[in-house]
């Protein structure tokens, strides 16, 4: 594969897909390992790789696997027919000894310490949230799994969570049970639960309703896509100020402060481009963040000392970031 292929400047490894198997109707697995067995780097429960394709495409999956395993890392990609051709290739024509750079991993979506949990899924967002249960377990931790999909075939992982976690686990598929009943798994508001939740985006929206009225700190989602978003709050240009190199960049409207600052030589790394995986995330030393991504939580966003510039802009007229 060429070198750099989706890179973005950033450090990659070049692994060997090891196993690749049909884990639910859709859905592949694919276990990843060093073509020379070395060790791989280590990760922590909700974390994610990027998978730099042989095509050239890039594409952010979460680690599934057993984080204790210091040699493979394991995703699972759901096939997207109306997507980009990343899952596509995934499972067209990625096999067994095919080899892809990897880049990361980066967590985001960090399991916090905790008594009980309660881990919400639907369809192919389980994925962040299985080693985020065996970690739960590992430390004794009370938790519960409500895990909606389509249909039970559609539900990658049912069985292995099944047979490790029993009655702990409940699954809902839509076609025989509805939609999660949100209203009666989460009740009124209980500070001592952390609520973590990954899946479609109206999944989310309707989680994010039910806990208004919880602490700020209970619930955390993940995003596969970026949400919808209203239009920047400012139209005019801005300046961003690059602290260390002494640099003044002004952003253009309808142009990315990312693509900005490269075009004025400030070495950043990215790779979705689309405010979901957090590489490009860089410090803000002053200045109001138009935030626009879906990868910070609203207490990163209020502390106002970082912003994703893929997709965030300037509220005011000047940006100062620590670049």
């Amino acid at each position: 594969m060429p070198a750099a292929a989706g890179a973005a400047g950033g450090s990659v490894v070049t692994l060997t897909v090891a196993d690749k198997r049909e884990v639910a109707e859709g859905v592949v697995a694919l276990t990843l390992a060093h073509p020379e067995g070395a060790r791989l780097a280590d990760w922590t429960p909700g974390a994610h790789i990027d998978l730099i394709l042989p095509n050239g495409l890039t594409r952010q999956y979460s680690l599934c696997g057993d984080r204790w395993d210091a040699y493979t890392y394991r995703i699972a990609v759901l096939r997207e027919p109306a997507g980009r051709g990343g899952s596509a290739h995934v499972h067209d024509e990625l096999a067994v000894g095919s080899r892809v750079g990897v880049g990361g991993p980066r967590n985001h979506f960090p399991l916090v310490p905790g008594e009980r949990y309660l881990f919400l899924a639907g369809g192919i967002g389980i994925t962040p949230l299985l080693p985020m249960i065996h970690q739960a377990e590992l430390l004794g931790s009370d938790w519960q799994l409500a895990y909606g999909g389509r249909s039970r075939t559609s539900m990658a992982f049912r069985e292995e969570l099944v047979a490790a976690y029993g009655e702990r686990v409940h699954l809902i598929p839509q076609d025989e049970m509805g939609l999660i009943d949100l209203a009666a798994w989460l009740g009124s508001p209980r500070p001592d639960v952390r609520v973590y939740c990954c899946g479609p985006a109206p999944l989310l929206a309707a989680v994010e309703r039910e806990c208004a009225a919880w602490p700020v700190y209970a619930l955390r989602t993940e995003r596969f896509t970026a949400a919808a978003s209203a239009p920047p709050v400012r139209k005019d240009p801005f300046e961003v100020e690059l602290r260390r190199s002494g640099r003044t960049v002004t952003v253009a409207p309808g142009v990315s402060v990312l693509d900005a600052l490269r075009e004025a030589g400030a070495e950043v790394l990215s790779s979705c481009r689309q405010g979901t995986c957090g590489t490009c995330l860089v410090p803000v030393l002053a200045g109001r963040v138009d935030h626009r991504d879906a990868v910070l939580a609203d207490h990163d966003r209020a502390a106002g000392d970082c912003m994703l510039p893929c997709v965030s802009r300037a509220v005011d007229d000047r940006l100062v970031l620590d670049l």
